[in-house]
């Protein structure tokens, strides 16, 4: 494991059945990610974008290699330490929202704290904080259904944000919402970024890749690039110089 970085893959696998069909996921992807790092994991569905996702956010494990979060190794880890790591380190962003409809907002901001066993005064007063930093103050007492898609998606920003993680996990941000809404979405996960939290969004759409710092491509389970863009919406100067990483290819020649 590599000190200051946040992720780290070093020649991970990931191999499933669906039915009698073995199915390669992920062939030997290797690459770190930096603390305060910005970066776009991309590639067309079937790619391996979302098992690795899925792995970065200690949902699954590697069937070979390993996986470094927080420089704790999740293939080592039991399913409740992984729970730990996760609600302590990474903070979630769904395209569909997730928003629980009979909540309030703040309410629906609130319930990670209570997993975390924080007194209800004090979860309602981070939870606001959190929902004014995404412009939504006014509409503390709102429900989702009275909110637009931008709106939705802003709460749950400010859900993620939370618990205060290290890393913003971000699957299709923008997926559900118009061009304009998503830029300003956008612009939300960079400020996040510059105060110092790691952001890293999935998404299968190449300009929204293209506005990160670093873009990483998956294809057929395997990196075909990972390039830094220094004409990308940067976050600073100390980040884009620590986005220079390792990309090792494990499996030259496979195919699904």
């Amino acid at each position: 494991m590599k000190t200051g970085m946040i992720v780290s893959l070093d020649s991970v696998v990931k191999t499933f059945f669906m039915g009698e069909n073995e199915v390669h996921a992920l062939r030997g992807v290797s690459f770190d990610i930096p603390e305060r790092g910005f970066v776009s994991l991309m590639g067309p569905s079937g790619s391996g974008k979302t098992t690795c996702m899925n792995m970065i956010g200690c949902l699954d494990r590697p069937t070979a290699g390993a996986i470094y979060v927080d420089g704790e190794n999740t293939a080592e880890m039991s399913g409740k330490d992984l729970a730990l790591l996760r609600n302590k380190t990474i903070g979630f962003v769904f395209q569909q929202y997730f928003l629980l409809p009979t909540l309030t907002i703040l309410e629906n901001v609130m319930l990670p704290l209570r997993y975390q066993g924080i007194p209800a005064s004090e979860r309602k007063k981070l939870a606001a904080e959190e929902l004014d930093k995404v412009g939504l103050s006014n509409r503390l007492k709102h429900r989702p259904s009275e909110l637009s898609g931008g709106q939705k998606q802003r709460v749950a920003i400010a859900r993620a944000l939370v618990t205060r993680p290290k890393l913003i996990l971000a699957d299709e941000p923008t997926g559900a919402l118009d061009s304009e809404t998503g830029q300003s979405v956008l612009d939300l996960f960079f400020d996040i970024n510059r105060q110092g939290t790691a952001v890293i969004i999935v998404t299968h759409d190449p300009d929204i890749g293209a506005m990160a710092p670093r873009s990483i491509h998956l294809k057929d389970g395997k990196i075909i690039s990972d390039m830094a863009d220094t004409k990308a919406h940067t976050t600073d100067t100390a980040n884009m110089a620590d986005t220079e990483t390792h990309v090792t290819d494990t499996a030259e020649g496979a195919h699904v």
